[in-house]
């Protein structure tokens, strides 16, 4: 299967229907295009799918999202045959992926933590800690938390689901949305979230440690697309 032989993704699709409106209305380059709420009543779809619908068309170049400003048509709207491939897996159903994945995951690796684990998922929190102090974005020392948790489920094939999903967010659209998301706030929430996961799992709690993991990867979720708690 080529890229044009591929489904296409829930956000390509509203971003059709954005193009669509846009084209119905005539607008021109630099109309201003309506709220996000608006449109997203308009279109009948939820709020994240608009969100990173209008993110793709941000990164072809169809439109200019201006913090505290809106949103506005930077170029022609191009035809749908005419746009770029898909610019990898929507952020919302990758961090509900993991979120169903790692979720399960965590209660098989809770019965099986050693001590050893334990220690370097502490060292990788005093580490990630310290990123956050000085204004690095902790991306490698989050990878290597979720990675040592599923690795302890002794199963290689779930550590490899878990690794693939997580080298996911580096495609274009959840790149994108990383950067205009990620802050020293948003990553000392993150730090609080891996911590109560370790509180769990060194409580030996596989429930516990599932509800840690699903809200941390939840809020994860929410963060990622602006949206409030």
């Amino acid at each position: 299967m080529n890229r044009n032989d591929e489904p296409r993704r829930l956000y390509q699709q509203v971003a059709d229907q954005i193009r669509a409106s846009v084209q119905s209305k005539g607008l021109i380059k630099g109309a201003r295009l309506p709220s996000e709420r608006d449109l997203a009543q308009e279109l009948g779809v939820s709020r994240p799918s608009l969100r990173e619908a209008l993110i793709a068309l941000e990164i072809e170049g169809t439109v200019e999202i201006r913090g505290g400003s809106g949103i506005y048509l930077a170029a022609e709207v191009p035809r749908v045959s005419d746009v770029a491939h898909a610019l990898g897996e929507s952020p919302s159903e990758l961090m509900q992926a993991r979120s169903m994945v790692e979720g399960s995951a965590i209660i098989l690796a809770a019965g099986r933590m050693t001590d050893t684990a334990f220690a370097a998922l502490k060292d990788i929190l005093h580490d990630m800690a310290h990123a956050v102090a000085v204004g690095r974005d902790p991306l490698a020392e989050d990878k290597a938390f979720h990675l040592l948790i599923a690795h302890q489920t002794g199963n290689s094939v779930i550590a490899k689901i878990v690794a693939d999903l997580f080298e996911e967010r580096h495609g274009p659209l959840a790149a994108r949305l990383q950067h205009r998301s990620a802050t020293s706030g948003t990553w000392s929430e993150a730090l609080q979230e891996h911590q109560a996961i370790l509180d769990a799992l060194s409580q030996r709690d596989p429930l516990q440690a599932q509800a840690a993991m699903c809200r941390h990867l939840e809020a994860s979720r929410r963060r990622w697309l602006g949206l409030q708690a």
